[in-house]
This record gives C-alpha cells, structure tokens and sequence, in this order.
C-alpha cells in the first residue's frame, strides 16, 4: 500500500523533469504564444457508446486568436489496429498515446451521442502558458507520445491535471478537500457503471483490495468530472501573495440533454439470473438427494468448472498484468481456480468418498469465508457464491450423513 501510494508523488516528479526538459533544451520546437493565447480545460461529459465512454473524457485546449492555434490535446487515444491488441489490453501493456484536433472537429461527434462539452478557461501567466503549451507539443512528438496507462493512476484524466499542475507551479493552490479522504476507488466507479450492470459485476469480479482504498480529492481526479469539480474550487496566489480563482470562465458548449438511462429488462439483470440459477439448481440438488450419491456429478462439473475457468482468468490478471488495481483479489476465493481440473477429479467414479467429501467441504468453507468478503453492487455475486454452496454441502456433508444413515440402517436389521 505504501508503494501504491507513492505513485502518485513519483508521476508528479517525472512529470515536472519533462517539462523542464523541454523548457531547457527544446525550446525553440513550438510556436511563440501572444497575449491573447487562453489555456482551458475541456470535459466531455459520460456516454453510453461503450466501456470506454462511461467514465467522460478530458483535454487541454490552447486557443490563440492572434498566431491562429486552437488545438487540443487528449491522452485518450489507442490503436485498435495493434497486434494483439485483446491481448495487450487485457495484460494492461497496451500504449495510450496523446493526439491533437481542433475542438469542432470532434464536437459533432460528443453531440450526436448526447454527451455535454463543458469548458474551463484558466488563469494562467504568458510564461505558464507557453510552458504548457510547449509540453504538450513535446509530447506530441512521435518518440514521446506514448505512455503506459493505468486506469486509477496514470489516464486521460490525471495527465491533463498534472501538466497543468507542474506548468503553474507553487501558484496553483488546490482547495483543502484535495487532501480530504472521499470514497473509494471502486465507489467512484461504480457511480457511473449503474446503467450497465453487465459490465458493472464483470470489473468489480476483476479488480483487487488496491480499489477499495479511500481516495483522496487528487486521487479521485481520475475521473473528469472530478477533474472539472477540483479545478472549480483551485485558486491561483499572485506574486502578491493575493488568491485568485483558477476558472475564470466557465460554459457550456454542448449541453447534453436529460434523457432517460436506457435499462435492461428485468430477466437480462444480473441479480435475476442468478436468482433463477439459484432455484434451478436448489431443485436439480433436491431431486438428486433422493436418486442417490452419483447423481448430478454434470451438474457439479458445469458449474465448478465454470468458477475455475473465471478463476484462471483472474488469476492472470493478477500475476501475468500490469493493471496495479487486479492484484489482492478476494474473489478467488469462490471463483477459484484450482476448480479447474480439481471438480472433475473429485467427482471422478474411481475417487474414494473421504476425498470427494474432503474437496468439497474445504470448498464450503471458502464459499462461507467468501460472503464476508464479496465486493461487487447488488446481489448477482452472492447468489451465484450461494449456488456454489448448496452443490458443496450436498457432496460433503449432505451426503455423508446420508451414508452413515444407510449404513446404520443396515448394521440394525
């Protein structure tokens, strides 16, 4: 946790040697900026057109009337066309890359999906501003314009706050709430998943205990909304020593407007699914108590070995990922993956009952430990964890009172 902690100080320090760099040494590579040059930030509000839209997005725009500027600068961008590309998105290798456009060439396209455009215009010095601008224009360079991103840490969000943040200096002053704890990694998140619940229990199900740390004011401008949110509240100190506000101007290019989220029906959700899974299993279990003990090993090999498959995954996106958010995941403790091939060995006709019994009690008493420590929105985790549970106690100790039953049955008459 303390290593986890200090990535955001050490971003901060490599982000400050960069600019510096290229304040020293390549100055000359961008454009002089006049008087009338204006440094905002743009932030699109969240969409609904995939994964990637939920959270919004956010840019730098340097506007330049007099030398004829107006570009944005956005660390969103990725190569869909990668080789590998599932691969290394999944791994958490795949590059993001800063680019640059004029703001109405992509307005169209945040208005055709209802999603807002909102501006911040900040106040900033000649000097700050050209030191911004000649950053990202260094950036933008094709040997610099990759970065490995993270989703908590390192994103379209935070780069655009540090670079302001380290072109600005000691005169940004952040509001105190920076400092404050607020919610948690995952709470955040989930806050703007509601919509799509699918995926909502897919990344809960995938990221680790490195979520649930409660988020300071910075650490929480992950997101762009927060971003806009903190930048509202900053204040710039004049070598005076008199506070200013950061935003001197704020509007509303696009507004997008409020419609009703799309939902899916009833039966598509996930708690419904699982509910109905649940039932169905409990019935199946009922009817295979009274057909006898090698009932229904289908069933226990269908669904175990569906939690060792998801446990493998997740297991590589602990150890074989550079995600940082996927490790210390408690959810291996029901999705685990020694299921896989360990059900199909113990239901296996030539194992002994002591050790099919034996697995599945081991497995009931992780499945028990596991409701204590289920993370994700809604009940869909603890009915499926449930289900799981009403297999193992029926294969241990169900039937082994049931034996010992038929036995002593037998021994009498």
């Amino acid at each position: 946790m303390t290593m986890m902690n200090s990535l955001p100080k050490l971003r901060y320090v490599l982000t400050a040697l960069f600019i510096i760099h290229c304040s020293l040494f390549i100055g000359a590579s961008a454009q002089q900026l006049s008087p009338a040059a204006r440094v905002s930030l743009i932030t699109y509000g969240p969409g609904q057109e995939d994964i990637s839209s939920v959270f919004g997005h956010t840019e730098i725009r340097i506007n330049d009337p007099m030398t004829g500027i107006d570009r944005n600068y956005s660390y969103g961008g990725f190569d869909y066309a990668a080789d590998y590309f599932v691969i290394k998105f999944l791994r958490g290798t795949l590059p993001y890359h800063i680019s640059s456009h004029n703001l109405f060439q992509v307005a169209y396209y945040y208005q055709q999906y209802n999603r807002s455009i909102r501006e911040q215009v900040l106040n900033m010095s000649g000097p700050q501003k050209q030191r911004l601008y000649q950053a990202l224009e260094t950036n933008l360079l094709p040997q610099n314009r990759e970065y490995s991103y993270r989703f908590y840490y390192d994103n379209c969000s935070t780069r655009p706050r540090d670079m302001i943040t380290t072109a600005m200096g000691d005169s940004l002053i952040w509001s105190p709430q920076v400092k404050q704890p607020t919610k948690s990694y995952r709470d955040w998140m989930n806050d703007y998943l509601g919509a799509k619940p699918w995926e909502r229990l897919g990344m809960n199900l995938a990221i680790g205990r490195p979520a649930d740390k409660v988020t300071t004011g910075w650490e929480a401008m992950y997101l762009p909304n927060n971003v806009f949110d903190q930048l509202t509240k900053a204040q710039v100190r004049a070598p005076n020593g008199q506070l200013t506000p950061l935003v001197t101007q704020e509007q509303t290019i696009f507004a997008g407007q409020q419609l009703f989220k799309s939902t899916l029906p009833i039966v598509a959700y996930p708690d419904f699914v699982f509910l109905v899974l649940l039932v169905i299993v409990a019935f199946l279990t009922w009817r295979h108590w009274n057909a006898g003990a090698r009932s229904g090993m289908w069933l226990d090999r269908l669904l175990f070995g569906f939690a060792g498959a998801w446990g493998w995954f997740l297991f590589l996106l602990w150890f074989a990922t550079d995600h940082g958010v996927t490790t210390w995941n408690p959810t291996l403790l029901w999705l685990m993956p020694l299921h896989l091939p360990g059900v199909f060995w113990a239901t296996s006709p030539k194992r002994h009952p002591f050790e099919r019994n034996t697995y599945f009690r081991i497995t009931a008493l992780l499945l028990i430990i596991s409701f204590f420590v289920l993370n994700a929105p809604g009940f869909a985790d603890t009915l499926f964890v449930g289900t799981l549970l009403v297999r193992a106690l029926f294969r241990s100790w169900v039937k082994t009172e049931r034996a010992n039953l038929t036995t002593d049955l037998i021994t009498q008459s």
